[in-house]
């Protein structure tokens, strides 16, 4: 299948960037048309899967062939949208793309004990359009478009969050509180983008570079360039923006905590390292030293501030959600040292951190099946009555911790090395003792797992459907630690795009 474009035809092959968004997209409202229940899930699976499997083909081009450019209907940037695809938003879209179909065939016994029968076939449907908004953050090469993406995924994300009320009524809160600060980054978010346009007059982010490269900045492109990172920043929950995060990982469900901390923060970290680097450009970055000013210091107070919170819940949810803040800091961290080897070590932890948190959260999804809680007090001796499933939640919480062989290490590693090359050794120094405390709360979650004796009865281990999804991202963890060619390559690919800004492209098409 081919079209024609302006005389060039375009192949199937061409029309790849567009697929990993339009395919959950379209098959959201099809769950719903259908109105069958038991179609929602199959639907669902074979969107994500197709996604994947049209991701993996992008990074492999990129990663051999350089960047591709695709432009919407035919219509070249400025008038029409572009998608732009290099090796961080190809990394980006498999990391997306692969959690939703890892997490998906998890997702049938795990809401068939937290959520009504009757809600499954709409929870599909916000799940594919989370899915879809989340993509298309990361391909979109415009900025109105990043914001129309960014809401799409986030109201399908607040509904999934609130999904949760019919066993956890906080989760009505949480979602009402991630409603409001996602609001409020939102409307940040969408002025910087109308400062941008009033002083530049496109959208167009490649266009808005150029631009900005040659004439310079003035106080409107100042003032765009402080709303877009506190828009984001609330959408990150870089500390202390990071108040709505908390309460939406802990009561939501657990499929949705697992999808939503390997990706929802970490597409917007995408965004805003593609603003403040391809847009704004590390020259202008290392005139205001912003992230030198700003972002150090509150890396480093989230790396520390939110692993002590962590420590002392009592809630293996709340816990994770509070590591989940502090490796936001790790990565915040590697974009402040504003080097290609920090760019990488972040991009990378991206990626990490990714499927190590929702492998930990997938595993606390098995434990609700048969305690009902997270709560220590109900969860002692699980792991020994569940090895399989305490087991996989060991070696996730040794990547978390960063321990050589897991894929956590690899970007703790890369973080030295980043300290180091610019001579600022406390800062390694930070990131070892960051590490140290979370020695201490995945110490304690293997104490209540396994140390303590575990309540009368007996407690079966978690279903093969619930193993498998979750094996499969604990595999990865120790799979990306020893096999780091593919990650690396793109993570490190990524990070010199970025600070040489936007790098040409492969590929000019248009799609019809």
């Amino acid at each position: 299948m081919s079209v024609s474009d302006g005389g060039q035809v375009l192949t199937l092959a061409g029309h790849l960037p567009i697929l990993p968004v339009v395919v959950p997209f379209m098959a959201a409202p099809l769950v719903v048309v259908l109105g069958a229940r038991r179609l929602a899930w199959p639907i669902a699976f074979a969107a994500s899967l197709s996604a994947l499997a049209v991701s993996v083909a992008l990074l492999l081009q990129v990663l051999e062939g350089g960047g591709v450019s695709y432009h919407i209907g035919g219509w070249a940037p400025p008038l029409g949208i572009e998608y732009r695809i290099d090796a961080a938003s190809a990394l980006m879209l498999v990391l997306i793309s692969g959690l939703s179909t890892t997490v998906l065939p998890f997702a049938r016994r795990s809401l068939a004990h937290e959520l009504e029968a009757r809600r499954h076939m709409l929870f599909y449907a916000a799940w594919l359009l989370c899915v879809s908004g989340l993509m298309g953050m990361v391909a979109s090469g415009d900025a109105f478009n990043i914001f129309v993406f960014l809401e799409i995924s986030s109201l399908s994300t607040y509904a999934l969050v609130a999904s949760g009320a019919g066993r956890d009524r906080r989760a009505l809160t949480a979602a009402y509180d991630y409603l409001i600060m996602g609001t409020i980054g939102a409307t940040f978010f969408v002025i910087g983008i109308g400062f941008l346009y009033a002083a530049t007059g496109t959208l167009n982010m490649a266009e808005l570079a150029v631009i900005i490269g040659e004439n310079g900045t003035d106080r409107t492109i100042q003032t765009a360039f402080a709303f877009i990172v506190v828009g984001m920043g609330l959408k990150v929950a870089v500390y202390p923006l990071h108040l709505w995060l908390p309460g939406a990982y802990t009561h939501a469900p657990s499929v949705v905590s697992a999808f939503l901390a390997g990706t929802a923060t970490k597409a917007a970290v995408y965004v805003l390292l593609r603003f403040m680097f391809t847009v704004f450009r590390p020259e202008y970055l290392f005139e205001v030293r912003a992230l030198e000013v700003i972002m150090l210091p509150l890396a480093l107070v989230a790396m520390f501030a939110a692993s002590v919170i962590a420590i002392f819940q009592r809630n293996l949810k709340r816990m994770l959600a509070y590591s989940s803040i502090a490796q936001i800091g790790y990565i915040l961290l590697g974009i402040g040292f504003l080097s290609q080897t920090g760019l990488a070590a972040a991009v990378i932890h991206l990626f990490n951190h990714g499927i190590t948190k929702a492998a930990l959260f997938m595993g606390v999804g098995a434990l609700l099946l048969r305690a009902d809680t997270p709560f220590h007090d109900r969860i002692v001796g699980l792991g020994r009555r569940m090895p399989l499933t305490g087991f996989a939640m060991v070696i996730a919480g040794l990547s978390l911790i960063g321990v050589p062989g897991t894929a956590g290490f690899v970007s703790k590693w890369l973080l030295v090395q980043a300290a180091l090359e610019k001579g600022w050794w406390p800062f390694a120094l930070a990131v070892v003792g960051s590490s140290l405390l979370a020695v201490i709360y995945v110490w304690r979650m293997i104490e209540v797992l396994y140390l303590q004796e575990p309540e009368e009865g007996g407690r079966a281990e978690a279903p093969l459907s619930m193993l498998v999804p979750l094996w499969t991202v604990t595999a990865a963890t120790v799979y990306f630690g020893l096999a780091t060619g593919l990650t690396l390559g793109a993570a490190q690919s990524a990070a010199e795009g970025l600070m040489s800004g936007f790098i040409p492209v492969a590929g000019e098409g248009g799609g019809g």
